[in-house]
């Protein structure tokens, strides 16, 4: 399994919150389609939030993946890496097509993590959050509470001074 940048992994789990937010319980499809229909309208026209997430939103029932390996390779740095070349890895055709275009030229560095946001909500299998598996985070928790009781506890030279029934021994 290929790890993934935190922030990347953080934004793919926060999409799915979002989608099944939107959704509702029980799920609305109709209230789903208005609000995609109105981000694409908004990245469409140049607008839209300067958010991964709500582009991702956007890009998620259209977007074609066409290289998925160089994409779990972008998904290694969040700050950097080359917004050409993630475009060169997927497609809209047809609806949408036009706020593919928009987001490319108009938000490069959004629109670069939005799409390996969508590509990694869509594929959870073929990728793993660094630190994120139940043995990791046992361990760091573990480290973590042993870190804490070295910077809390409190001597025992400490303790002596305040000690009064240490002094009339």
């Amino acid at each position: 399994m290929t790890r993934v940048h935190p922030e990347f992994a953080y934004q793919a789990r926060e999409l799915e919150g979002q989608i099944e937010g939107i959704l509702g319980d029980p799920p609305n499809r109709k209230n789903y389609d208005m609000m995609v229909e109105a981000l694409v309208s908004e990245y469409a026209s140049g607008g839209g939030l300067d958010d991964v997430n709500m582009m991702a939103f956007a890009l998620f029932d259209r977007i074609r993946f066409l290289d998925p390996k160089g994409l779990l390779r972008e998904a290694a740095d969040y700050e950097d890496g080359d917004p050409a070349h993630v475009f060169a890895m997927a497609t809209i055709d047809g609806e949408g097509a036009a706020m593919y275009q928009a987001i490319t030229e108009n938000h490069p560095e959004l629109a670069r993590r939005a799409i390996i946001t969508a590509f990694l909500h869509k594929h959870p299998a073929r990728w793993e959050d660094e630190g994120q598996s139940l043995d990791e985070l046992a361990k760091s928790e573990e480290a973590g509470d042993e870190d804490e009781m070295d910077d809390t506890a409190v001597s025992d030279d400490f303790m002596q001074i305040f000690d009064q029934e240490g002094e009339r021994e």
